[in-house]
């Protein structure tokens, strides 16, 4: 796990989440962060940036992105009995500044749709 994903898991963490998975690889995609509170299963992309030349964190998402990311989580839930749970994607954006790192999370900041 990288720093980024160690912050986003803590923030899970600290508000009553348990972290099942980290980097999980699904066929050519990986899925950082997995966590489950109660029924609700959620799918976190943790997006890192050190400056804004390239735009901001969340921003790297793309269409294409998601899309990879909702067919390797069905994959996921699939494999591991979870296809019950109510799943969610959530995108967690850590963007680093002169006042070091400020985390943006964006629950349901995507559709399975």
């Amino acid at each position: 796990m990288n720093s980024g994903e160690r912050r986003a898991a803590r923030h899970y963490r600290l508000r009553g989440w348990r972290v099942l998975d980290a980097n999980v690889r699904v066929g050519r995609n990986e899925l950082d962060l997995v966590v489950r509170r109660g029924r609700r299963l959620v799918f976190v992309e943790v997006k890192e940036r050190t400056g804004s030349s390239h735009g901001q964190a969340i921003e790297a998402v793309t269409p294409l992105k998601r899309h990879r990311l909702v067919r390797a989580a069905r994959v996921y839930a699939a494999k591991n009995g979870l296809l019950e749970s109510l799943l969610r994607f959530d995108v967690v954006a850590i963007d680093w500044g002169p006042e070091g790192p400020r985390l943006r999370h964006e629950p349901g900041a995507f559709s399975a749709e």
